[in-house]
């Protein structure tokens, strides 16, 4: 099941969706109301429908969560991605926010910010938290689903801290209107048992800049959940972004530039397709 939060230019509202028919079904009350039943494997049961379908082509998706959810990052989860920084594996998972803000959908223009020239681009699974009673022996089991995320990071902001002080990871990945999330989330029992093995890339006009597998992550779904979990509480809604293999523009010097239309696409859920925007 594909479940997209969308606009028809009013108030957004979530929708069962199916791009092959074009076909959005609205779904009535929030993620906090069906989300965990459907966690729980109640599928289309446990959803009630508003009005009748719409067509798919004609809404906007917006970033498939809600303003009061937490954006997770989980970083350095990839070794060769270590590579392109010059920097030692860590010994457990990093973790850290995103504001909400910074969160646009799978077709919104990138928005360039000011303060940076070294615009970057991260493909990213991005796993859904549909259910708050997070087993620690099992976290899978409060996972909805999983969508796509292009972690876009200004890198020179990144460098940024004080010595002594380390990266300005706020600075660099919050900036506002530049994070696409989407098209949608892809419901867990779509896919097999266990933190999921997906192919993931990006490409910059056409190139392809990055090609590589969830199967190289560090750590996986599991063990990322269970580690965030034991600091900060998930709650319904919320994303963790769970790393970027190699091929990021900070090991080439090949960053993005005004104008570049930038595709992550990510296996068994679809792609972003985002334009980036002028720079100001």
């Amino acid at each position: 099941m594909k479940l997209a939060r969308c606009t028809d230019g009013g108030a957004p509202f979530w929708a069962m969706v199916d791009p092959e028919t074009d076909t959005a079904q609205p779904i009535v009350g929030s993620m906090a109301d069906w989300g965990p039943a459907v966690t729980r494997g109640e599928g289309e049961a446990a959803l009630t429908f508003g009005g009748p379908a719409l067509t798919l082509s004609t809404l906007r998706l917006l970033a498939p969560c809600e303003n009061t959810s937490k954006v997770v990052i989980a970083g350095a989860n990839y070794s060769k991605h270590l590579v392109e920084f010059g920097v030692a594996a860590p010994s457990q998972p990093i973790a850290f926010l995103k504001a909400y803000g910074a969160l646009i959908g799978a077709n919104d223009p990138i928005r360039y910010p000011p303060l940076t020239d070294q615009l970057d681009y991260e493909c990213e699974l991005v796993v859904v938290i549909g259910d708050d009673a997070i087993d620690l022996n099992d976290p899978l089991t409060s996972v909805l689903g999983y969508t796509a995320g292009n972690d876009v990071s200004a890198r020179d902001l990144q460098r940024s801290g004080p010595p002594g002080i380390g990266m300005d990871l706020y600075a660099a990945k919050s900036q506002d209107r530049a994070t696409p999330v989407g098209p949608w989330i892809v419901t867990r029992d779509e896919f097999p048992p266990g933190s999921p093995v997906l192919k993931l890339s990006t490409t910059i006009n056409g190139e392809v800049r990055q090609n590589g597998t969830t199967a190289d992550m560090t750590w996986d779904v599991v063990e990322l959940i269970r580690f965030v979990q034991q600091r900060v509480s998930f709650g319904v809604g919320d994303l963790l972004f769970t790393g970027t293999p190699e091929g990021v523009g900070q090991g080439s010097g090949r960053y993005l530039n005004p104008g570049d239309v930038v595709e992550v696409v990510l296996e068994g859920v679809g792609t972003l397709r985002n334009v980036i925007g002028p720079k100001g």
